[in-house]
């Protein structure tokens, strides 16, 4: 059970309700009456629901005591018996849609300023616009012509800067600087996120490194959440550029002029690099880094700790350092960890 503490829950439910919220298939237990969270296989209760996906768990699914569960098809027979079922083609997806339900703000409260409507200890320029229902929080700062939209949330000293407009609906946490970017609606930055800050960008000389003027900005669009203390650098001409539905995790440097996709995945650590494309739907696993100016295609899917140096053809997976085509991968590094095996056997 979440802590009362800083999560609010609603409900209880029938499974009825949770069914058609879910967009799963109910099939009633042995037990009645309603549920009242959610929670693991091990943990859950006969008042909770659970979800099975990952064959792993198989034996906790068996020895669970939960009153229901979220599973696939092709898996009801593996339930105990009496136990109620949610069938669903994705039982994972089904399972955040009931967390949802039963704790319908837990992605925004943990967010938004203390209190509702604009805290007197905020300094907002009187040329900022501020649409209906804007909640700033204690220390946050909105510059001169910047426009924030409707029901849109600002943490506590969270700096908005001038000329920025921010689109309805987004959550912008405590201690976020924003500047030079335009950001859709319902986007999420999480605590620290920086953007819109200078790109590294240096002539450099004999005489010295001579600063680039930064002159682009930074596009985020719709429905795009990035994870806390991200940093996204303005681009130097074009744009630095976000695309709708990417999720971003924290600690990741996107350099000027990069453009990312649709519905990327970006893991903890990652480092892209100046004027590359991502293409829609790419996955980048924790600290894959990849060199400046080039271009993944959409749908590639890069293993945690890639180093990139070229270009990549999109649809396939990489692995390894430089990146090679998974199979490839892991080819070699079987053939190497045979070879340590043989030199093993050949020195004693």
């Amino acid at each position: 059970m979440a802590d009362p503490r800083f999560f609010t829950k609603a409900g209880p439910f029938s499974l009825t309700h949770i069914a058609r919220a879910i967009g799963a298939r109910a099939e009633p237990g042995q037990g009645e009456g309603d549920f009242s969270d959610v929670a693991p296989l091990d943990s859950a209760t006969p008042s909770d629901i659970s979800f099975f996906e990952n064959p792993k768990y198989k034996e906790m699914l068996r020895t669970t005591q939960a009153g229901a569960v979220i599973i696939a098809p092709d898996a009801v027979h593996l339930a105990p018996k009496g136990i109620a079922r949610l069938v669903s083609d994705t039982p994972y997806i089904a399972y955040a849609a009931a967390a949802g339900v039963f704790y319908p703000a837990a992605d925004s409260d943990d967010r938004a300023p203390a209190n509702n409507g604009i805290s007197p200890a905020a300094h907002i320029d009187r040329t900022a616009r501020l649409g209906e229902g804007v909640c700033i929080g204690p220390g946050g700062v909105i510059g001169a012509g910047a426009e924030i939209g409707a029901r849109t949330t600002i943490g506590a000293n969270t700096v908005i800067g001038a000329g920025v407009c921010i689109g309805r609906a987004c959550v912008i946490a405590a201690n976020v600087t924003v500047s030079h970017a335009l950001i859709g609606d319902r986007v999420i930055l999480h605590p620290g996120v920086r953007i819109g800050q200078d790109g590294f960008g240096f002539a450099m000389g004999p005489s010295g490194h001579h600063k680039i003027p930064q002159l682009g900005r930074v596009i985020v669009q719709d429905d795009v959440e990035i994870g806390a203390n991200t940093t996204i650098d303005r681009g130097s001409a074009p744009d630095t550029v976000i695309g709708a539905g990417t999720k971003i995790d924290n600690q990741v440097q996107i350099a000027h002029n990069v453009v990312i996709g649709r519905g990327c995945v970006i893991v903890s650590q990652v480092g892209i690099s100046g004027s590359t494309t991502l293409g829609d739907y790419v996955v980048a696993g924790g600290q894959v880094g990849i060199a400046g100016h080039l271009t993944i295609g959409d749908g590639a899917m890069l293993a945690a700790r890639t180093g990139v140096p070229s270009s990549l053809a999109g649809g396939a997976q990489y692995g390894g350092t430089p990146a090679r085509p998974m199979a490839q991968w892991r080819r070699e590094l079987a053939a190497v960890a045979m070879l340590a095996k043989r030199k093993k056997r050949n020195s004693s």
